[in-house]
C-alpha cells in the first residue's frame, strides 16, 4: 500500500501504523493508544501499545525510550 498524503483520513489508525512498521526508511517505536482515542483528553485509565519495527533491535528501542521517558520527565531539558 502507497499512501498518498490526501488519503491519510480514507485509512485506519492501524493500518497507517502498520505501514509505517513496513517502512525500511522507519527506525523507532510506536506507542499509541490501544483503542482509538477520539479526542485528545479523557478521563480515567488508558492503555498504550508500544511497537518497534524490525529495523530497530529491542536494546537500541529501549535506550530510546528510556531517553524520550528522561525528556518528558523533564530531566534532560536539552533536546
Amino acid at each position: 500500500m502507497r499512501i498518498q498524503p490526501g488519503e491519510l483520513e480514507l485509512f485506519s489508525t492501524e493500518e497507517l501504523i502498520d505501514e509505517l512498521m513496513k517502512r525500511s526508511t522507519f527506525q523507532g517505536v510506536i506507542v499509541h493508544a490501544r483503542d482509538e482515542a477520539k479526542s485528545r483528553h479523557w478521563t480515567g485509565e488508558r492503555v498504550f501499545r508500544v511497537r518497534i519495527n524490525q529495523n530497530l533491535a529491542t536494546e537500541e528501542a529501549s535506550r530510546l525510550l528510556d531517553v524520550v521517558s528522561q525528556h518528558i520527565g523533564g530531566v534532560d531539558r536539552g533536546w
